[in-house]
Protein backbone atom coordinates (compact mmCIF):
# COMPACT_ATOMS: atom_id res chain seq x y z
CA UNK A 1 0.00 0.00 0.00
CA UNK A 2 1.31 3.30 -1.05
CA UNK A 3 1.74 5.82 1.62
CA UNK A 4 1.87 9.68 1.51
CA UNK A 5 5.42 11.39 1.16
CA UNK A 6 7.34 12.20 4.58
CA UNK A 7 6.74 15.84 5.54
CA UNK A 8 3.19 15.94 3.93
CA UNK A 9 -0.25 15.75 4.97
CA UNK A 10 -3.97 14.80 3.79
CA UNK A 11 -6.27 17.45 4.57
CA UNK A 12 -9.14 15.34 4.73
CA UNK A 13 -12.84 16.46 4.29
CA UNK A 14 -13.41 16.92 8.04
CA UNK A 15 -10.44 19.07 8.58
CA UNK A 16 -11.09 21.06 5.24
CA UNK A 17 -13.55 23.21 7.02
CA UNK A 18 -11.19 24.49 9.69
CA UNK A 19 -8.78 25.95 6.38
CA UNK A 20 -11.77 27.03 4.55
CA UNK A 21 -12.24 29.79 7.79
CA UNK A 22 -9.18 30.87 7.46
CA UNK A 23 -8.67 31.40 3.58
CA UNK A 24 -12.59 33.40 3.60
CA UNK A 25 -11.50 34.96 7.16
CA UNK A 26 -8.19 36.18 4.87
CA UNK A 27 -10.12 36.99 1.77
CA UNK A 28 -12.69 39.36 3.91
CA UNK A 29 -9.49 40.99 6.01
CA UNK A 30 -7.17 41.88 2.67
CA UNK A 31 -10.11 43.29 0.72
CA UNK A 32 -10.69 45.50 3.23
CA UNK A 33 -7.07 47.12 2.73
CA UNK A 34 -7.60 46.59 -0.97
CA UNK A 35 -5.53 44.07 -1.78
CA UNK A 36 -6.28 41.70 -4.89
CA UNK A 37 -5.36 38.31 -5.46
CA UNK A 38 -2.60 36.82 -7.39
CA UNK A 39 -2.13 32.81 -8.00
CA UNK A 40 1.70 32.68 -9.38
CA UNK A 41 2.85 28.86 -10.51
CA UNK A 42 4.57 26.75 -7.64
CA UNK A 43 7.22 25.69 -10.24
CA UNK A 44 9.44 28.33 -11.17
CA UNK A 45 13.23 28.63 -12.54
CA UNK A 46 15.80 27.75 -9.61
CA UNK A 47 17.81 30.83 -10.23
CA UNK A 48 15.13 33.01 -9.62
CA UNK A 49 15.32 31.86 -6.01
CA UNK A 50 19.37 31.72 -6.20
CA UNK A 51 19.27 35.56 -6.87
CA UNK A 52 16.79 36.29 -4.48
CA UNK A 53 17.21 34.68 -1.51
CA UNK A 54 21.20 34.61 -1.90
CA UNK A 55 23.11 31.75 -2.54
CA UNK A 56 24.18 31.09 0.25
CA UNK A 57 20.79 31.02 2.49
CA UNK A 58 19.90 28.03 3.71
CA UNK A 59 16.93 27.14 1.95
CA UNK A 60 18.77 27.59 -1.46
CA UNK A 61 22.05 25.48 -0.14
CA UNK A 62 19.69 22.89 1.39
CA UNK A 63 16.08 23.60 1.19
CA UNK A 64 14.90 23.54 -2.20
CA UNK A 65 12.80 20.68 -4.07
CA UNK A 66 15.13 20.69 -7.52
CA UNK A 67 13.45 19.53 -10.66
CA UNK A 68 16.39 19.23 -13.63
CA UNK A 69 15.22 18.86 -17.17
CA UNK A 70 17.63 18.84 -19.72
CA UNK A 71 19.72 21.89 -18.94
CA UNK A 72 16.41 23.56 -17.17
CA UNK A 73 16.62 24.03 -13.61
CA UNK A 74 13.39 24.56 -11.59
CA UNK A 75 12.39 24.48 -7.84
CA UNK A 76 9.11 24.12 -6.39
CA UNK A 77 8.48 27.61 -5.19
CA UNK A 78 10.52 27.72 -1.15
CA UNK A 79 8.27 31.50 -0.69
CA UNK A 80 6.16 33.96 -2.20
CA UNK A 81 8.35 36.99 -2.72
CA UNK A 82 10.36 36.23 -5.54
CA UNK A 83 7.67 34.28 -7.34
CA UNK A 84 5.52 37.51 -6.71
CA UNK A 85 8.01 39.74 -8.07
CA UNK A 86 9.30 38.11 -10.66
CA UNK A 87 5.04 37.99 -11.89
CA UNK A 88 5.08 41.73 -11.31
CA UNK A 89 7.89 42.58 -13.54
CA UNK A 90 6.92 39.99 -16.14
CA UNK A 91 3.76 41.17 -16.59
CA UNK A 92 4.85 44.88 -16.51
CA UNK A 93 2.70 45.92 -13.67
CA UNK A 94 5.52 48.48 -13.19
CA UNK A 95 4.10 50.10 -16.09
CA UNK A 96 0.25 49.88 -15.95
CA UNK A 97 -0.76 49.30 -12.01
CA UNK A 98 1.26 51.97 -10.16
CA UNK A 99 1.46 51.24 -6.18
CA UNK A 100 0.43 47.27 -6.43
CA UNK A 101 -0.85 45.33 -3.30
CA UNK A 102 -1.77 41.61 -3.86
CA UNK A 103 -2.13 38.69 -1.40
CA UNK A 104 -1.82 34.73 -1.98
CA UNK A 105 -2.59 31.87 -0.39
CA UNK A 106 -1.26 28.11 -1.67
CA UNK A 107 1.36 25.66 -1.04
CA UNK A 108 5.44 25.75 -0.51
CA UNK A 109 8.04 23.65 -0.38
CA UNK A 110 11.12 22.79 1.62
CA UNK A 111 13.23 19.86 1.88
CA UNK A 112 13.68 19.72 5.72
CA UNK A 113 13.64 17.02 9.05
CA UNK A 114 9.21 17.28 9.68
CA UNK A 115 8.35 18.21 13.00
CA UNK A 116 5.48 20.36 14.76
CA UNK A 117 4.92 22.97 12.75
CA UNK A 118 7.02 22.54 9.77
CA UNK A 119 6.24 20.17 7.43
CA UNK A 120 8.26 19.89 3.74
CA UNK A 121 4.60 21.03 2.06
CA UNK A 122 3.22 23.49 3.57
CA UNK A 123 1.04 26.75 3.06
CA UNK A 124 1.53 30.11 3.62
CA UNK A 125 -0.78 33.23 3.30
CA UNK A 126 0.39 36.54 2.70
CA UNK A 127 0.65 39.71 1.09
CA UNK A 128 3.48 42.02 -0.78
CA UNK A 129 2.92 45.73 -1.76
CA UNK A 130 5.13 47.06 -5.02
CA UNK A 131 5.78 50.51 -5.48
CA UNK A 132 6.38 52.57 -1.75
CA UNK A 133 8.97 53.35 0.24
CA UNK A 134 6.86 55.14 2.75
CA UNK A 135 7.02 54.27 6.43
CA UNK A 136 3.57 54.26 6.89
CA UNK A 137 3.27 51.58 4.59
CA UNK A 138 4.95 49.64 7.24
CA UNK A 139 2.70 50.83 9.41
CA UNK A 140 -0.02 49.25 7.38
CA UNK A 141 1.38 46.18 6.82
CA UNK A 142 2.24 45.19 10.80
CA UNK A 143 -1.52 46.56 11.31
CA UNK A 144 -2.75 44.39 8.67
CA UNK A 145 -1.15 41.75 10.13
CA UNK A 146 -2.62 41.92 13.31
CA UNK A 147 -5.84 42.42 12.58
CA UNK A 148 -5.77 39.11 10.81
CA UNK A 149 -4.69 37.49 14.34
CA UNK A 150 -7.82 38.89 15.86
CA UNK A 151 -9.85 38.01 13.05
CA UNK A 152 -8.77 34.66 13.34
CA UNK A 153 -9.17 34.75 17.31
CA UNK A 154 -5.01 33.86 17.81
CA UNK A 155 -4.37 35.33 21.17
CA UNK A 156 -1.04 35.33 23.20
CA UNK A 157 1.33 36.39 20.05
CA UNK A 158 3.66 39.12 20.58
CA UNK A 159 5.14 41.09 17.42
CA UNK A 160 9.01 41.81 17.42
CA UNK A 161 10.39 44.68 14.73
CA UNK A 162 13.81 46.15 13.95
CA UNK A 163 15.44 47.96 11.32
CA UNK A 164 18.35 46.43 9.70
CA UNK A 165 18.87 49.72 7.37
CA UNK A 166 19.84 50.46 3.48
CA UNK A 167 22.67 48.66 1.90
CA UNK A 168 25.20 50.70 3.16
CA UNK A 169 23.44 50.46 6.60
CA UNK A 170 23.51 46.88 6.15
CA UNK A 171 27.31 46.46 5.15
CA UNK A 172 28.65 48.40 8.26
CA UNK A 173 26.60 45.70 10.49
CA UNK A 174 27.92 43.18 8.60
CA UNK A 175 31.57 44.56 9.72
CA UNK A 176 30.50 45.14 13.30
CA UNK A 177 29.47 41.45 13.97
CA UNK A 178 32.72 40.18 11.86
CA UNK A 179 34.49 41.66 14.16
CA UNK A 180 33.05 40.87 17.41
CA UNK A 181 32.38 37.59 16.22
CA UNK A 182 35.60 36.31 15.73
CA UNK A 183 37.26 35.90 19.05
CA UNK A 184 33.98 33.83 19.41
CA UNK A 185 34.16 31.20 16.59
CA UNK A 186 34.81 28.50 18.77
CA UNK A 187 31.66 28.68 21.00
CA UNK A 188 29.68 28.78 17.02
CA UNK A 189 28.23 25.76 15.81
CA UNK A 190 29.26 24.59 12.52
CA UNK A 191 26.69 26.04 10.37
CA UNK A 192 27.29 29.32 12.00
CA UNK A 193 31.20 29.27 10.98
CA UNK A 194 30.05 28.88 8.00
CA UNK A 195 27.86 31.39 7.89
CA UNK A 196 30.77 33.67 9.22
CA UNK A 197 32.82 33.24 6.23
CA UNK A 198 29.70 33.60 3.72
CA UNK A 199 26.64 35.95 5.63
CA UNK A 200 27.58 36.89 9.33
CA UNK A 201 24.06 38.31 9.61
CA UNK A 202 22.35 34.92 9.18
CA UNK A 203 24.15 34.09 12.45
CA UNK A 204 22.02 36.03 14.23
CA UNK A 205 19.01 34.19 13.19
CA UNK A 206 20.17 30.58 14.01
CA UNK A 207 18.27 28.67 16.50
CA UNK A 208 21.28 26.83 17.92
CA UNK A 209 21.35 27.44 22.11
CA UNK A 210 24.85 28.26 22.43
CA UNK A 211 25.17 30.37 19.04
CA UNK A 212 21.97 32.79 20.93
CA UNK A 213 24.22 32.93 23.58
CA UNK A 214 26.80 34.28 22.13
CA UNK A 215 24.98 36.73 20.10
CA UNK A 216 23.17 38.15 23.04
CA UNK A 217 26.29 38.96 24.59
CA UNK A 218 26.75 41.47 21.27
CA UNK A 219 24.83 44.08 22.68
CA UNK A 220 23.85 44.90 19.58
CA UNK A 221 22.14 48.64 18.63
CA UNK A 222 21.02 50.73 16.32
CA UNK A 223 24.14 52.40 15.93
CA UNK A 224 24.86 51.42 12.36
CA UNK A 225 21.41 53.11 10.84
CA UNK A 226 22.39 56.05 8.40
CA UNK A 227 19.89 59.36 9.55
CA UNK A 228 17.28 58.54 6.70
CA UNK A 229 16.94 55.04 7.91
CA UNK A 230 16.81 55.99 11.33
CA UNK A 231 13.90 58.60 10.85
CA UNK A 232 12.12 55.87 8.95
CA UNK A 233 11.97 53.20 11.76
CA UNK A 234 11.20 55.99 14.08
CA UNK A 235 8.05 57.05 12.15
CA UNK A 236 7.36 53.20 11.28
CA UNK A 237 7.29 53.03 15.91
CA UNK A 238 5.19 56.30 15.80
CA UNK A 239 2.83 55.08 13.84
CA UNK A 240 2.22 51.55 15.41
CA UNK A 241 1.72 53.45 18.52
CA UNK A 242 -0.59 55.66 17.15
CA UNK A 243 -2.85 52.51 16.40
CA UNK A 244 -1.57 51.18 20.20
CA UNK A 245 -0.44 48.00 18.29
CA UNK A 246 1.72 46.39 20.67
CA UNK A 247 5.45 45.34 20.01
CA UNK A 248 8.91 45.06 20.88
CA UNK A 249 12.17 46.13 19.50
CA UNK A 250 14.45 43.18 18.74
CA UNK A 251 17.95 44.92 17.55
CA UNK A 252 18.54 40.62 16.71
CA UNK A 253 16.16 39.71 14.63
CA UNK A 254 17.47 39.89 10.91
CA UNK A 255 15.50 37.36 8.86
CA UNK A 256 16.99 34.66 7.18
CA UNK A 257 16.78 35.68 3.75
CA UNK A 258 19.19 38.59 1.98
CA UNK A 259 16.73 40.75 0.27
CA UNK A 260 15.16 42.43 3.40
CA UNK A 261 16.05 46.00 4.08
CA UNK A 262 14.48 48.52 6.41
CA UNK A 263 11.99 47.27 8.71
CA UNK A 264 11.88 43.70 9.48
CA UNK A 265 9.12 41.99 12.28
CA UNK A 266 8.08 38.62 12.97
CA UNK A 267 5.49 37.41 15.16
CA UNK A 268 5.77 34.66 17.26
CA UNK A 269 3.53 32.43 19.55
CA UNK A 270 4.83 30.11 22.19
CA UNK A 271 2.72 27.33 22.20
CA UNK A 272 4.54 26.49 18.59
CA UNK A 273 7.66 25.58 20.86
CA UNK A 274 11.33 25.72 19.48
CA UNK A 275 10.09 26.83 16.17
CA UNK A 276 8.13 29.99 17.37
CA UNK A 277 7.13 32.00 14.39
CA UNK A 278 3.90 32.36 13.33
CA UNK A 279 4.54 34.62 9.98
CA UNK A 280 7.25 37.21 9.62
CA UNK A 281 8.07 39.90 7.15
CA UNK A 282 10.02 43.15 6.26
CA UNK A 283 10.73 45.74 3.53
CA UNK A 284 12.64 44.36 0.47
CA UNK A 285 13.34 47.76 -1.51
CA UNK A 286 16.33 46.51 -3.15
CA UNK A 287 14.69 43.07 -4.74
CA UNK A 288 12.66 44.64 -7.85
CA UNK A 289 15.69 46.51 -8.88
CA UNK A 290 17.54 43.48 -8.60
CA UNK A 291 16.01 40.75 -10.67
CA UNK A 292 15.53 43.50 -13.94
CA UNK A 293 13.17 45.87 -12.50
CA UNK A 294 13.03 49.70 -11.48
CA UNK A 295 14.00 51.01 -7.99
CA UNK A 296 10.85 50.24 -6.17
CA UNK A 297 9.98 50.06 -2.56
CA UNK A 298 8.27 47.10 -1.40
CA UNK A 299 7.63 45.22 1.81
CA UNK A 300 5.38 41.58 2.59
CA UNK A 301 4.80 38.96 4.82
CA UNK A 302 3.51 35.35 5.01
CA UNK A 303 2.04 33.06 7.61
CA UNK A 304 1.80 29.43 7.92
CA UNK A 305 -1.39 28.30 7.50
CA UNK A 306 -0.59 25.00 9.71
CA UNK A 307 1.04 27.35 12.16
CA UNK A 308 -2.25 29.29 12.60
CA UNK A 309 -4.21 26.23 12.82
CA UNK A 310 -1.85 25.21 15.06
CA UNK A 311 -2.56 27.61 18.22
CA UNK A 312 -5.99 28.87 16.92
CA UNK A 313 -8.55 29.50 20.36
CA UNK A 314 -11.25 27.68 18.74
CA UNK A 315 -11.54 24.92 16.36
CA UNK A 316 -12.67 26.10 13.31
CA UNK A 317 -15.77 25.11 11.73
CA UNK A 318 -18.09 26.08 8.09
CA UNK A 319 -21.39 26.00 9.22
CA UNK A 320 -22.94 22.98 6.91
CA UNK A 321 -25.63 23.70 4.51
CA UNK A 322 -28.60 22.42 5.46
CA UNK A 323 -28.85 18.74 3.65
CA UNK A 324 -31.95 17.60 1.66
CA UNK A 325 -31.44 13.35 1.51
CA UNK A 326 -33.87 11.21 -0.75
CA UNK A 327 -34.46 8.34 -0.49
CA UNK A 328 -35.84 6.32 -3.25
CA UNK A 329 -37.95 2.69 -3.23
CA UNK A 330 -38.22 0.97 -6.38
CA UNK A 331 -36.59 1.69 -9.78
CA UNK A 332 -39.12 3.77 -11.30
CA UNK A 333 -38.66 6.17 -7.59
CA UNK A 334 -35.00 5.93 -8.77
CA UNK A 335 -35.92 7.78 -11.86
CA UNK A 336 -38.20 10.52 -10.34
CA UNK A 337 -35.80 10.94 -7.33
CA UNK A 338 -32.80 11.45 -10.04
CA UNK A 339 -35.25 14.46 -11.50
CA UNK A 340 -36.09 15.66 -8.50
CA UNK A 341 -32.18 16.12 -7.26
CA UNK A 342 -31.58 18.14 -10.31
CA UNK A 343 -34.58 20.47 -9.81
CA UNK A 344 -33.13 20.55 -5.91
CA UNK A 345 -29.60 21.49 -6.85
CA UNK A 346 -31.11 24.46 -9.80
CA UNK A 347 -32.94 25.92 -6.81
CA UNK A 348 -29.81 26.16 -4.60
CA UNK A 349 -30.58 23.67 -2.26
CA UNK A 350 -28.15 21.22 -0.97
CA UNK A 351 -29.13 17.68 -1.77
CA UNK A 352 -28.30 14.05 -2.15
CA UNK A 353 -29.51 10.36 -2.26
CA UNK A 354 -28.46 6.96 -1.64
CA UNK A 355 -25.97 5.15 -4.17
CA UNK A 356 -26.20 2.01 -2.35
CA UNK A 357 -29.55 0.19 -2.64
CA UNK A 358 -29.82 0.61 1.14
CA UNK A 359 -33.02 -0.84 2.98
CA UNK A 360 -35.16 2.21 4.14
CA UNK A 361 -34.47 1.71 7.46
CA UNK A 362 -30.29 2.12 6.39
CA UNK A 363 -30.64 4.62 3.94
CA UNK A 364 -32.62 7.06 7.16
CA UNK A 365 -29.40 5.80 9.20
CA UNK A 366 -27.31 7.59 6.70
CA UNK A 367 -29.41 10.66 6.43
CA UNK A 368 -28.83 11.14 9.73
CA UNK A 369 -24.89 10.06 9.44
CA UNK A 370 -24.78 12.83 7.32
CA UNK A 371 -26.88 15.43 9.68
CA UNK A 372 -29.55 15.80 6.87
CA UNK A 373 -32.14 18.24 8.37
CA UNK A 374 -34.90 16.66 5.85
CA UNK A 375 -35.87 13.77 4.38
CA UNK A 376 -37.96 13.21 0.94
CA UNK A 377 -38.88 9.55 0.29
CA UNK A 378 -40.40 8.27 -2.48
CA UNK A 379 -41.87 4.91 -2.57
CA UNK A 380 -45.15 2.99 -4.84
CA UNK A 381 -47.42 4.83 -2.64
CA UNK A 382 -46.18 8.58 -3.68
CA UNK A 383 -45.76 7.54 -7.33
CA UNK A 384 -49.27 6.69 -7.33
CA UNK A 385 -50.65 10.15 -5.25
CA UNK A 386 -47.76 12.43 -7.25
CA UNK A 387 -46.40 13.09 -3.46
CA UNK A 388 -43.40 12.61 -1.50
CA UNK A 389 -43.35 11.92 2.33
CA UNK A 390 -41.49 14.90 3.80
CA UNK A 391 -39.61 13.34 7.29
CA UNK A 392 -38.21 16.32 9.68
CA UNK A 393 -34.90 14.46 11.03
CA UNK A 394 -34.86 16.90 14.01
CA UNK A 395 -39.20 16.61 14.76
CA UNK A 396 -39.27 13.72 13.51
CA UNK A 397 -42.40 14.73 12.21
CA UNK A 398 -43.62 13.48 8.82
CA UNK A 399 -45.93 14.59 6.15
CA UNK A 400 -47.26 14.38 2.40
CA UNK A 401 -46.26 17.04 0.06
CA UNK A 402 -47.36 17.51 -3.55
CA UNK A 403 -45.29 17.45 -5.50
CA UNK A 404 -45.86 21.18 -6.97
CA UNK A 405 -45.27 22.29 -3.68
CA UNK A 406 -41.95 20.82 -2.95
CA UNK A 407 -39.57 23.70 -3.51
CA UNK A 408 -41.66 26.11 -1.56
CA UNK A 409 -42.37 23.80 1.37
CA UNK A 410 -38.19 22.80 1.91
CA UNK A 411 -37.20 26.35 1.21
CA UNK A 412 -40.06 27.45 4.61
CA UNK A 413 -38.63 25.10 6.58
CA UNK A 414 -34.88 25.56 5.68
Amino acid sequence: MFKKTPGTKDILPDEVSSWQVIEETTRNIFSLYNYKEIRPPIIEEAALFNRSLGESAEIVQKQMFLIKKDKDVYALRPEGTASIVRAYLENNLDKTAGLTKVYYIGPMFRVERPQKGRLRQFHHLGCEVIGSQEPYLDVEVISLADNLLKAYTIEGCEIKINSLGCAKDKKELTEILRKNLKPKLSKLCDDCNTRFKHNVLRILDCKNEGCIEVVKELDIQQDHLCPECKGHFDKVKEGLDSLNIDYKISPYLVRGLDYYTRTVFEIIHNDLGAQNALGAGGRYDNLVGDLGGPSLGAIGFAFGMERLLLVASREYRVESKKLVYIITLGNQAKKEGLKLLNTLRRQGITSDTDYEDKSLKGALRKANDLSSRLVLIIGEDELKKSVVMLKDMVSGEQKEIKQDDIIAELKNKL
